[in-house]
C-alpha cells in the first residue's frame, strides 16, 4: 500500500509539476474568474465588478505585514547564533538513526505549532546538523520529517493565520462574525489541541515505523555531499566606520537588548492590566522584539533579515490579488450564492468536514499559507450562520484543510529542498503518508466532534 501511494503521489506531483503554474499566476486567474462569476450570476455590471475590485485590493494590507512579520521574525529568530548553538545541542541527542528522524519530526512540528516562521527554518538546520552528526541516518527521510511540521500542524498552532486574524480586533471579517474569535474557541480548544496531539504523536511514530529496516536500504550522503552542508557560522559583524561611537550602536549589544527589554515591559503591563491576548499584533510585537533582542548586534540583526526578507515576496504580491477578490465576493452578494449552496451540500453535522476538504483541494492548487481564507471565509461563514455551526469550527476545519495538501504540494518545501539539495519527488513518498495519516485523524475529528 505504502509503494502504491507513492507512486499516486509521484503521479499527482509530475502533473503538478508540468501543468499548474506560480501560485501568483494562479491568484490573477482566479482573480478574473471571480469577477466572471460575479457578472454572471448576481446583478453587478462590469464597471462596479471593477471598482468592487480595486476598492478592495488593499482590504488585507495590515494583514499581509503581519504574516510577512512572522515569517521574517521566525527566519531571523531560527538564524540567532544562541538559537543555532541550541539546535546543534538538539542535534546530538538522539542515540540511533531511526531516533533520530522521529526526534527530527516532533521537533519540527513542536516547533511550527509554537510559530510556523521559525519552526520551518528551525526544522531545516536541525535536520542539517543531524546528517553532518549521523552520517548513517537516511537523508531522504530525515529531510521529509522536517517539512511534517509544515505539512500538518501549522496552521492549528500559534501563528496559524485564520484563527489569529480571526481574533484581531477591527479586522475585515468581525462584522460578519459580530465580533473576533478569541484563540480560546480555536487554538485553545480541547478539539484543536487533542487533534494537534493526536496528529503529532501519529507522525512521530510515522517516522519512526517507515525507516528503512536495512542500512544498504537507507539514502546516504557521500562526503562531498555532506561536506557542502557543513557551513561555519557566520563572523560576527561591527561598525564598518566611525570609530567606538559607531561600534558601541552598531556592533554592540545595546540596542538589541534594549528592544527586547521594552518587548518584554510590555507583556507584563499588558498582562497585570488584564489585556493580554493571542492577536497577531501582540504575537509580532513579541517575536521582533525577541528576533532583535537575540542577535550579538544591530548589523547581526540587519544581515539576518535581508536574508529572511527574500521570503515574503509571495506573500507581499498575491494578498492584494486576495483582497480584491473578497471586494468583488462582498459587493457583488456572491457570497450569500455561495453559501446557499454549500447549505445545501451540507448538513449542520457533515458542514465542518465538507469545509475541511473543500479547503485542502483548494490549497493544493492555491498554496496561498492563509490568504485564500479572504475569498472563502464570506461564503463558508454565511453557510454556517444558516446551518447553526460555530463560526469558531469553521476556521478550525478551513485551517487544517489549507494546511494538510501542503505535504504533498512542493511550493512551501522548495527553501528546505533547496538547503536540502533534493528534489520534491525524493520525498514525496514519505509526505504522502503524512497526507493521508493527518487527513484520516483531521476528517474524524471533525465528523464526530
Amino acid at each position: 500500500m505504502t509503494a502504491a501511494l507513492g507512486r499516486a503521489a509521484l503521479s499527482l506531483t509530475r502533473l503538478s509539476e508540468r501543468w499548474v503554474p506560480s501560485a501568483f499566476v494562479i491568484a490573477v486567474w482566479l482573480s478574473f474568474a471571480v469577477m466572471a462569476a460575479a457578472l454572471a450570476l448576481t446583478p453587478i455590471g462590469p464597471a462596479a465588478a471593477v471598482k468592487a475590485w480595486g476598492d478592495g485590493l488593499w482590504a488585507l494590507a495590515s494583514f499581509a505585514m503581519h504574516m510577512c512579520l512572522v515569517l521574517m521574525t521566525g527566519a531571523v529568530i531560527a538564524d540567532a547564533p544562541v538559537v543555532r548553538r541550541g539546535l546543534d545541542a538538539l542535534a546530538g541527542v538522539p542515540k540511533t538513526d531511526r531516533g533520530a528522524v522521529a526526534f527530527s519530526a516532533f521537533v519540527a512540528m513542536v516547533s511550527c505549532w509554537f510559530h510556523w516562521g521559525l519552526g520551518a527554518v528551525a526544522a531545516a538546520f536541525l535536520a542539517r546538523r543531524i546528517a553532518l552528526k549521523r552520517p548513517g541516518v537516511d537523508y531522504r527521510l530525515l529531510t521529509a520529517t522536517a517539512y511534517f511540521g509544515m505539512g500538518a500542524v501549522w496552521h492549528a498552532g500559534l501563528s496559524g493565520s485564520a484563527p489569529l486574524l480571526m481574533a484581531t480586533p477591527k479586522n475585515f471579517l468581525e462584522a460578519q462574525v459580530g465580533g473576533v474569535i478569541p484563540t480560546s474557541e480555536t487554538v485553545f480548544a480541547p478539539m484543536n489541541l487533542a487533534l494537534t496531539a493526536a496528529v503529532i504523536a501519529a507522525l512521530t511514530a510515522l517516522a519512526w515505523l517507515v525507516y528503512p529496516a536495512r542500512p544498504e536500504d537507507a539514502y546516504l550522503l557521500s562526503d562531498e555531499a555532506r561536506a557542502r552542508l557543513d557551513e561555519a557560522p557566520p563572523e560576527p559583524l561591527g561598525a564598518q566606520t566611525g570609530g567606538a561611537w559607531m561600534a558601541f550602536w552598531e556592533g554592540g549589544r545595546a540596542v538589541p537588548l534594549s528592544l527586547g527589554a521594552l518587548g518584554a515591559a510590555y507583556v507584563l503591563v499588558d498582562w497585570r492590566a488584564g489585556t493580554f491576548s493571542l492577536t497577531l499584533e501582540k504575537l509580532n510585537l513579541v517575536f521582533l522584539a525577541l528576533a532583535v533582542a537575540l542577535h550579538r548586534s544591530p548589523a547581526d540583526f540587519g544581515r539576518s533579515a535581508e536574508k529572511a526578507a527574500g521570503l515574503v515576496h509571495g506573500i507581499v504580491l498575491q494578498f492584494p490579488l486576495y483582497a480584491g477578490m473578497f471586494g468583488v465576493i462582498k459587493a457583488s452578494g456572491l457570497d450569500k450564492l455561495l453559501g446557499e449552496a454549500f447549505v445545501q451540500a451540507a448538513s449542520a453535522k457533515t458542514f465542518p468536514l465538507v469545509v475541511y476538504w473543500y479547503s485542502a483541494v483548494l490549497n493544493y492548487f492555491i498554496p496561498s499559507g492563509g490568504s485564500k481564507w479572504a475569498i472563502e471565509a464570506p461564503y463558508l461563514l454565511e453557510a454556517a450562520k444558516a446551518l447553526g455551526v460555530p463560526a469558531a469550527k469553521v476556521v478550525l476545519a478551513y485551517s487544517w484543510g489549507d494546511m494538510v495538501t501542503d505535504a504533498i504540494q512542493p511550493f512551501w518545501c522548495i527553501p528546505l529542498l533547496a538547503v536540502a539539495r533534493l528534489e520534491f519527488k525524493e520525498i514525496l513518498g514519505y509526505m504522502t503518508l503524512v497526507f493521508v495519516v493527518s487527513g484520516v485523524l483531521a476528517s474524524a475529528a471533525f465528523l464526530l466532534f
